[in-house]
């Protein structure tokens, strides 16, 4: 018989078995990319927030020494995080560059918390690669995780993080 009249090809148990392996390892890189995206939006957070603790800071000065607007600032209570507004009455939503930086944490995590009064402000916003877990951030420069959802991560007598 002649090499080349012999027919090649994959016989099916070959194939099944190919596009099985083939399974195996898409079912398994599925599973690390939705960690490394849940990862990356943690760390989007993380940078986000620490931003605000810059921001704030320059807000404090340029207000005579406090984190409400002048003249018009009047404490926000521990709530969701509120959005920009020009008129606001809060730096969270008066300032521009912090409302951006907040935004971008709360759209990146899952769920918000803030705190705005004249000595002192926190916001935590909720992480998504460990459950029921926030990144809290304060006037004081803390930074650093709570094992609990936003609003439970700011401590209700100093209004600073847990």
């Amino acid at each position: 018989m002649n090499i080349l009249q012999t027919k090649r090809g994959f016989t099916l148990i070959e194939l099944l078995v190919v596009v099985a392996i083939v399974g195996v390892l898409t079912s398994i890189t599925l599973g690390y990319l939705g960690d490394a995206r849940k990862k990356g939006d943690d760390t989007s957070v993380k940078s986000n927030l620490h931003t605000l603790r810059a921001v704030g800071e320059i807000f404090y000065l340029d207000n005579g020494t406090s984190y409400l607007p002048s003249g018009v600032g009047i404490s926000f209570g521990i709530a969701a995080c509120p959005t920009y507004d020009a008129n606001g009455t809060n730096m969270f939503s008066r300032n521009k560059n912090i409302a951006d930086a907040v935004a971008a944490a709360v759209s990146k995590g899952i769920g918000s918390a803030c705190y705005n009064g004249v000595d002192v402000w926190s916001v935590a916003v909720g992480l998504k690669l460990v459950p029921n877990s926030s990144w809290c951030v304060d006037s004081m420069g803390s930074a650093k995780l709570s094992l609990s959802d936003p609003i439970s991560a700011i401590n209700t007598g100093t209004f600073l993080c847990n």
